[in-house]
């Protein structure tokens, strides 16, 4: 299987994982008691934490599968794809506000991925 396809689903798995983990602990607020039973139960009532960790398994797994057809040199900076698209998606979904010096970062990463792949 090609290394793109691998890079492809590690960054909508890690993508989706960010994106609902974000979106569920904004309507969630912020956490009060760290004791172990009551984070399981914060995390077992909230179908999007669980659905994060799932894709984040699938992200998980799928760059161990990267690794296998791909060297480190490639496939770190090749998977960075996915903080192009969470910038573009946290401020057209989350309505979050993206600053310039993060807008080029953005942009920089986008170049260095597009080189990686020359």
């Amino acid at each position: 299987m090609s290394p793109w396809i691998y890079v492809a689903i590690i960054v909508v798995s890690t993508v989706a994982s960010d994106l609902l983990q974000s979106w569920e602990m904004k309507r969630q607020g912020e956490v009060m008691n760290f004791g172990i039973g009551s984070l399981l139960r914060t995390l077992l009532s909230k179908a999007p934490l669980i659905a994060s960790v799932v894709f984040l398994a699938i992200s998980f797994y799928a760059f161990l599968a990267l690794l296998q057809v791909s060297d480190l040199s490639f496939a770190v900076p090749a998977t960075a794809l996915s903080l192009v698209a969470e910038t573009i998606l946290a401020r057209l979904l989350l309505k979050e506000r993206v600053t310039a010096a993060r807008w080029a970062g953005t942009a920089l990463v986008t170049v260095g991925v597009y080189l990686l792949a020359l």
